[in-house]
């Protein structure tokens, strides 16, 4: 028992010792990066336009920022034909909020396949 009391005290002690060593050296802030490509206000405005009569891919984005306000919409043709419509907002006070809209069944685009002519045999 004797052994246990001395050596937690001898434990403890050289717990203090680091812990004084430790607090004894200076903290030194990592310098920091300033960004100098910072914009204030940033605006754009993009937009595309996918019509592929050939695979069926029709889909559609525009976006407007305008600082901190960001609008925009997308569309595309789901697998069954309709046509989903997002439009949406973001902005620091409101965050972002959407509207889904699905329109009718979109007509599919026909695509003639041109065949090859049939080789005839004579004789």
């Amino acid at each position: 028992m004797k052994f246990c009391a001395v050596f937690a005290v001898s434990v403890a002690v050289v717990m203090s010792a680091a812990h004084a060593a430790i607090a004894a050296v200076p903290v030194v802030a990592p310098a920091v990066a300033v960004n100098t490509n910072y914009d204030p206000l940033p605006q754009y405005t993009y937009a595309y336009n996918v019509q592929d009569a050939l695979t069926g891919d029709s889909k559609s984005q525009q976006e407007t920022r305008d600082g901190d306000i960001v609008r925009g919409s997308y569309s595309l043709v789901e697998p069954d034909g309709t046509l989903r419509t997002v439009i949406y907002t973001a902005d620091p006070v409101n965050g972002f909020n959407a509207v889904v809209q699905r329109g009718p069944l979109v007509p599919q685009a026909v695509v003639p396949v041109a065949h090859a002519p049939v080789a005839r045999v004579v004789g």
